[in-house]
């Protein structure tokens, strides 16, 4: 018996065997799930949250930016809002950019 021989051999012994690819598609399948239940579900429902609060606004809202600005609203528009930062102090900001109502921080 030579050396090739031998490795051929043991390289023969060494190779998974057929039948295992069941088993492969469902630890993917559930790996999908858990993902969905745990990331994307809530994630999407946070967005639809905060949608509704944006489509929700009116004048005297009070209402916190991306940019940390603190305000009541004034005017509400299509896309735009009219923040009153102070007195006599207001800005337009994209509706997109207001992220919350300061009454929900703790």
């Amino acid at each position: 018996m030579n050396i090739l021989t031998f490795f051929l051999l043991q390289a023969d012994a060494a190779a998974p065997k057929a039948g295992g690819g069941y088993s492969m598609l469902i630890v993917l399948a559930l790996i999908f799930v858990v993902m969905w239940l745990f990331m994307i579900r809530p994630q999407k429902k946070k967005q639809k949250e905060l949608d509704e609060f944006r489509n929700n606004l009116k004048k005297g809202d009070k209402v916190i930016t991306i940019g940390g600005i603190y305000g009541t609203v004034d005017e509400v528009k299509e896309n735009k809002i009219l923040i009153e930062i102070d007195k006599d102090v207001k800005i337009f900001v994209d509706k997109a950019s207001l992220v919350k109502d300061p009454s929900d921080v703790k």
